[in-house]
């Protein structure tokens, strides 16, 4: 009989519960159920509705304990975006609905806070990329009568493992991007947090992957790599030294695996970020503003009339002129404009190139420039860690994309090896197993991965143009 574990991966834009089965050496998943994720705005604040995600979850789990039909169901697990958090007072109610990552609030708050506390020594104590969404700077915007009434902050994945009966703590890999953490001890800087006039018994005790959290229904639930970028590069089929994860959907995140961090004074000017992973491992990593203009573009097509499939969107790119305008996908502009169409155009005017004159011209640009801006990272994490990185194991929704997948191999110069697609759910029952005894290590779990999934290779064809594109780009971040 397999080992049966349901999976529920929470995404920026959706949810869903997966059916994971594991029978001797291969993996299976079976998509259970898909909901929306849609924020709320309200007030002038954009925030998370977590009782209809609660309702999702709650029904994904209905339908994949259906699905398993008389097998044993083994584990619960739940992974989510990172930064984001729930407020709870001393009985475990909610004080408010969580805010959302894009909520202007923390407008200006990264700099407050580096002035008073020094950017230096937030690096040192945390090892995190700085962006104006990490949770140290959204507590720091936080009313202060709100979070005085706080008895207790849980970060999305485990807010919900918490609500199905799971205790009132915090994994590691998804409270380490919060940019509170000591990556070296895998323990809360308290110290930092105190800085920001955080009590310290707000913060959540700290359990690895893989602890059992307790029951719902009778079924054991799961700490899982809480964090689905953790969660991606557990699911990634690497082996050796020599290869880079590239988590690909509405966020990039690419990187490279390590035994420990690395906090230096060139990881502090690349910005550069230690997040934990699982078996005491580090995801020395960028994030990468991903497929999100793409996504808003697509939305703005679709409401003025002209809707696209990603299929017809992709093979528009394929035909436009290639590499006419290169813009860095993490410009400032790029985060929540109302309307992405016009900040490209908008950015293009502004660096002296031409402005995209069609979908397809506009589809290319941006799949360029996330291509050009992982060649970019990928300099970066070489240089500061001394290794070269020869394959680029793309993972996640950006893998269905094949002309994404051939722009990355072309634009790095790397072998990319494509899949699996779900990634994140993969690595989501591959922990649960590892926790419950069924697996019993991470080479073992990606063996499983490599007996299980397509893979799809990409030769790069590298080119005088790539090159030259490059260098734009270079000369567009150092402006």
């Amino acid at each position: 009989m397999p080992a049966c574990f349901i999976g529920i991966d929470l995404g920026a834009s959706s949810g869903r519960t997966v059916l994971g089965r594991l029978d001797g050496d291969r993996l299976t998943l079976e998509e259970t159920h898909r909901f929306g994720n849609v924020p709320v705005e309200g007030a002038g604040t954009l925030r998370w509705d977590i009782d209809a995600l609660e309702a999702g979850i709650r029904e994904g789990i209905a339908r994949s304990r259906a699905a398993a039909g008389d097998d044993e169901i083994d584990g619960i697990g739940i992974d989510s975006w990172g930064v984001d958090y729930v407020l709870l007072d001393e009985v475990g109610g909610v004080l408010q609905q969580p805010f959302h990552y894009r909520d202007r609030r923390v407008d200006g708050v990264m700099a407050h806070v580096c002035a008073d506390v020094g950017r230096e020594t937030i690096f040192d104590r945390t090892g995190i990329q700085f962006m104006p969404i990490n949770t140290l700077f959204q507590l720091a915007a936080e009313d202060r009568s709100v979070l005085d009434r706080a008895d207790r902050v849980l970060m999305i994945a485990d807010y919900f493992a918490h609500r199905l009966g799971g205790r009132s703590v915090q994994e590691v890999t998804l409270a380490s991007t919060s940019q509170l953490m000591d990556p070296r001890t895998r323990t809360w800087a308290t110290d930092l947090a105190q800085k920001i006039n955080l009590t310290a018994g707000i913060l959540p005790e700290l359990v690895e992957a893989g602890t059992t959290l307790g029951e719902f229904e009778g079924i054991p639930i799961i700490a899982a790599a809480a964090h689905d970028t953790a969660a991606a590069v557990v699911g990634c089929p690497g082996a050796g030294d020599d290869w880079a994860f590239l988590s690909s959907g509405t966020w990039s995140l690419l990187g490279v695996e390590l035994p420990e961090p690395v906090v230096t004074e060139a990881v502090l000017q690349a910005n550069l970020s230690n997040e934990l992973g699982i078996h005491d491992t580090t995801r020395l990593l960028k994030n990468i503003c991903g497929l999100w203009p793409l996504q808003e573009c697509r939305r703005e097509w679709s409401e003025a009339g002209e809707a696209h499939s990603w299929e017809d969107l992709a093979a528009l790119a394929a035909e436009a002129e290639p590499l006419r305008a290169i813009v860095d996908p993490d410009d400032r502009r790029f985060l929540a404009p109302e309307s992405m169409n016009d900040a490209i155009r908008e950015y293009c005017t502004a660096t002296k190139q031409p402005p995209p004159r069609n979908v397809g011209e506009t589809v290319r640009c941006i799949l360029e420039g996330l291509a050009l801006k992982c060649r970019w990272v990928l300099d970066l994490l070489e240089r500061v860690t001394g290794r070269r990185v020869t394959t680029v194991h793309m993972v996640g929704g950006g893998v269905q994309n094949a002309l994404l997948c051939q722009l990355t191999a072309d634009a790095t110069g790397r072998l990319v090896v494509a899949g699996p697609v779900e990634a994140t759910a993969t690595g989501n029952v591959l922990t649960q197993a590892m926790g419950r005894g069924v697996i019993a290590s991470m080479s073992e779990a990606r063996d499983v991965i490599r007996r299980s999934f397509e893979l799809t290779a990409y030769t790069p064809h590298p080119t005088p143009a790539w090159s030259e594109a490059y260098e734009k780009l270079q000369e567009i971040i150092r402006e």
